[in-house]
């Protein structure tokens, strides 16, 4: 287990080659993946995991990006998803998420994570609920069994990282009841479980059953991604009792996977204003002593609907900067539609841009390279290295050229009143009239 081998000082190879990647040094990466700030997202039982791309995520690492991708209930092509998949991995993805809910669902994981060359993500609790609903007549029927039987099946079958809904107690879902909260439980799993325990007036089976899991993601070195039942779903729900309740069972829940040698990340924060979203990162990090913080969002206004990926990618870079060290996407089809694959593109491409901003604030020089290169190559007027350097550079090109041949220099927004030609010529003239 490469948490407790740390904790003994023992290198692997996993280490250095972080450490190369990341341009850091490896006894810090080796210090901070012993103590719980960095976790590395790899299931030992993954077929070919050389082949795997080697993602580390947390403190002093690179921000890094999550797509996810799967079927609905409604829609169900495997095809499309394996596009995404392509789409996603080709914009630079750096982890993927199966989310599937429709369909056979292990055939769907099975295909798409033979074909993923990025670590690799799933919710169990979603297939958990489908099977109970279509053997049992209806989901809150599941046994804890029928839930822990799905989460080892991930496992066996090399998913490196999952969602757990652990932190949502009984506790809270019947303080519901004289707790208002405008948009409810917006979390999949969160409702799941929370329609569960109220009817069975039970604890959370992933709660109470904690030390078990661990045991199983022990035997495989996963990730477990604590994942945020509570979130908020609506703005002035942020930092309600519900979401700070829930986190404060999380940390709970993160030293005890630390003391298991399991690695662990926290999910978070939902629908935050923009002026809340330092404050979030900064108690997430103070109550987990530095635990990963895996962001969706943070969606800073519920009115951007079909640009959430705007509003999250806002929310995401300040998230970033602040220490957030997971950013997973969001798409123009968030609250509306199940994503198509240039959806998914433009997903990853926003996601990317407010981790590299955040990375700005967080590393410095170390990250503006290549910002120091497309300014240098604006002020020389050097188009292709320009188009090089762009975030997606067949739609630079495309768009430089949208309305024909370009002059060597300038651009057909400013033309000869460019401002590099402008400081060119009068300093010419200047140097004519001496």
């Amino acid at each position: 287990m490469i948490m407790k081998y740390a904790k003994d000082g023992l290198v692997v190879d996993e280490v250095k080659e972080l450490a190369k990647i990341e341009e850091t040094s490896y006894k810090k990466i080796l210090r901070r993946i012993a103590d719980g700030r960095i976790v590395v997202a790899r299931n030992v039982a993954r077929k070919d995991l050389s082949k795997i791309k080697l993602v580390g995520i947390g403190y002093g690492l690179r921000t890094k990006v999550n797509a996810n991708i799967g079927t609905s209930m409604l829609v169900n092509d495997l095809d499309m998803e394996k596009r995404k998949l392509e789409v996603a991995i080709q914009n630079e993805t750096d982890t993927v998420m199966d989310l599937s809910t429709g369909g056979d669902i292990d055939a769907i994981r099975r295909e798409l994570i033979s074909l993923s060359t990025v670590p690799f993500g799933t919710v169990p609790i979603y297939q958990a609920y489908i099977e109970a609903a279509e053997k049992k007549k209806s989901p809150i029927f599941m046994t804890e069994d029928d839930i822990l039987s799905v989460i080892e099946k991930h496992l066996k079958d090399g998913v490196d990282f999952m969602t757990i809904h652990a932190g949502i107690r009984y506790e809270h879902i019947m303080k519901l009841k004289y707790i208002q909260r405008i948009a409810g439980i917006v979390s999949r799993g969160g409702a799941i479980l929370a329609a569960w325990m109220y009817y069975n007036k039970a604890e959370n089976p992933l709660y109470k059953n904690y030390d078990y899991i661990l045991e199983m993601f022990q035997e495989y070195d996963a990730v477990i991604s604590l994942g945020d039942a509570l979130r908020p779903g609506a703005i002035v729900d942020a930092h309600d009792y519900f979401q700070v309740a829930e986190l404060v069972t999380i940390a709970e829940l993160v030293h005890r996977s630390r003391k298991a040698n399991v690695q662990t990340m926290v999910e978070g924060p939902g629908h935050v204003p923009l002026n809340e979203v330092i404050m979030d990162i900064k108690l997430q990090k103070r109550i987990t002593k530095g635990a990963p913080y895996y962001v969706l969002g943070p969606i800073v206004t519920d009115i951007s609907t079909p640009y959430d990926h705007i509003s999250a990618a806002i929310g995401a870079a300040l998230a970033a900067a602040a220490g957030a060290d997971f950013l997973c996407y969001l798409t123009p089809s968030e609250h509306l539609s199940l994503p198509n694959e240039e959806q998914v593109k433009l997903g990853v491409i926003a996601t990317r841009i407010a981790a590299h901003a955040g990375d700005i604030v967080k590393y410095g020089w170390k990250a503006k390279k290549n910002d120091l290169e497309v300014a240098i190559a604006r002020a020389r007027q050097d188009w292709n290295k320009i188009i090089e350097l762009a975030i997606e550079p067949k739609l630079a090109k495309a768009i430089h050229e949208q309305f024909g041949p370009q002059p060597d220099k300038g651009c057909t927004m400013c033309g000869p009143l460019c401002v590099y030609i402008l400081l060119e010529e009068l300093l010419k003239e200047s140097k004519g009239s001496e």
